[in-house]
């Protein structure tokens, strides 16, 4: 790190990566994953491969991509006579994802990429049918809309259920990180709750509804007449108080009452 700055270069990605390092942590979450013999997995990241050796064992294809250029020559030699793997030296953030095929993601991820990744994958025309990304505890639970609900969580639960399959130790990592971490789980909702033709129209009434108020939405009618529906009690509740249910059921008041939709 020091001889990077000195030099005015980036460090390398895995500079600023926790790895995992215990063969028994990681048997141990991954068997709390559906990953089977049928499934095409992705990793993002793989490092020293700790967790693609467990990979390529249960899944029928692994697809790991590595940004780090030594990191990937490892990768490469330690997987030379692995028959299931395609380790591609790329940034995540621009590699082309599946675009037709169903495939999971499970990835220790650098927390300082959570929210591009995470944008990558959720916001992507072909979603994963499941993901397990380990990351900072309070990213995690941003995303699932705890304490309160967000932009975010908000764009990300009308497709997905988030919940957190594992705990880890900081003792699980090296080097060990300054924050708690966890295994998020996203499964995408075979149905999701918001229609492809309503999507645009939701996104537009969540953002302007967090920054402006449901006032700038609704007339005053309108809007008593849609907190009644949402079982809203509080007229001068804030949006950070809404909870995820209401907000779905706000939204259809305004596609049908206020855009006038069926």
């Amino acid at each position: 790190m020091p001889q990077n700055r000195k030099k005015g270069t980036t460090p390398p990605i895995w500079v600023s990566q926790n790895f995992l390092t215990s063969y028994k942590i990681i048997n141990r979450i991954i068997r709390r994953t559906t990953l089977n013999k049928k499934d095409h997995v992705i990793e993002i990241g793989p490092g020293k491969g700790h967790i693609t050796g467990f990979l390529i064992k249960r899944c029928r294809k692994v697809s790991a991509i590595e940004i780090d250029g030594r990191l990937y020559n490892k990768l490469t030699a330690k997987f030379k006579d692995v028959k299931n793997i395609r380790i591609y030296h790329q940034d995540f953030l621009k590699w082309k994802l599946p675009n037709y095929e169903d495939y999971k993601v499970f990835s220790n991820i650098p927390f300082c990429f959570t929210t591009d990744i995470m944008r990558k994958l959720t916001e992507c025309k072909n979603a994963p049918s499941e993901a397990w990304l380990t990351m900072e505890k309070g990213a995690a639970k941003r995303f699932m809309g705890e304490p309160s609900e967000s932009l975010r969580s908000l764009l990300i639960k009308p497709k997905f259920d988030l919940d957190i399959a594992y705990y880890f130790s900081r003792e699980d990592f090296h080097p060990k990180p300054s924050v708690d971490v966890v295994l998020l789980h996203l499964k995408k909702k075979s149905q999701p709750d918001i229609p492809a033709n309503q999507w645009f129209a939701y996104e537009q009434f969540v953002s302007k509804a967090l920054k402006y108020g449901f006032r700038s939405l609704f007339t005053s009618k309108q809007l008593s007449r849609a907190f009644r529906q949402a079982g809203v009690q509080n007229k001068n509740i804030t949006p950070t108080e809404i909870l995820y249910v209401q907000w779905l059921c706000l939204f259809r008041c305004y596609w049908e009452h206020v855009l006038g939709r069926k």
